[in-house]
């Protein structure tokens, strides 16, 4: 019988650095000996895991003329995308032994869509309860980053339909996954940090909760 595989996620506010980082990790997770011989390294993200994902991704970021979702459609899109995300790669990846690395997952849809948008925190649990069909990540690490390093690092580049929001908007988002790390038992990193450290710390944490969990 082939042992499950790990599923690993990096959670934070848009230039916390989750893109870097999870390029460090797909060079460094296969050969750090933490892996099983024979299993190999999915790494994917949310919204757009899937082809049908990245048509989501689209209508989600950057919709067409007045096709943009009001706030509760909203989150049936990404519930969406997250359901056939886990049925058509995660879980599937996982059942054959192979490690499975996600930018963003359903944390981020209650830092942005609870916390940021106001909708109910009990009712986002209940749609990700439907869309995961019971998978959960064996770790999420929240790259922390105050709010005005996040603006600053993001400078003049085009803002997508969510990070033009508003700020009041992504503070409360950013407040959002602050306390979702601490309630959810995440673990956190200064990704104020110059890239490598970071890396370092989170190879560090990595090693440490899957040494502790076998």
């Amino acid at each position: 019988m082939v042992e499950r595989g790990r599923f690993l996620v990096l959670e934070g506010i848009d230039g916390c650095g989750k893109t870097t980082q999870i390029e460090h990790l797909r060079q460094w997770l296969p050969r750090s000996g933490l892996m099983p011989q024979g299993a190999e390294l999915l790494v994917t993200r949310e919204p757009g895991g899937t082809e049908l994902g990245r048509a989501l991704r689209q209508l989600l970021l950057h919709p067409p003329g007045d096709a943009a979702p009001e706030i509760r459609a909203e989150l049936l899109l990404y519930a969406a995308d997250r359901a056939q995300h886990v049925a058509q790669k995660i879980a599937p990846a996982l059942a054959e032994g192979h490690w499975v690395l996600s930018d963003r997952f359903t944390g981020s849809t209650a830092a942005y869509q609870g916390y940021g948008r106001g909708l109910s925190l009990e009712l986002i649990d209940q749609l990700a309860t439907i869309a995961t069909a019971g998978v959960v990540p064996d770790l999420t690490v929240h790259l922390e980053l105050p709010l005005a390093e996040s603006l600053r690092r993001r400078g003049h580049r085009p803002a997508d339909r969510i990070e033009a929001s508003g700020e009041a908007f992504l503070a409360r988002v950013s407040a959002g996954f602050s306390a979702l790390a601490r309630q959810q038992g995440w673990a956190s990193i200064d990704a104020s940090l110059p890239p490598e450290q970071v890396s370092e710390r989170l190879q560090e944490a990595l090693s440490a909760h899957l040494k502790r969990h076998g």
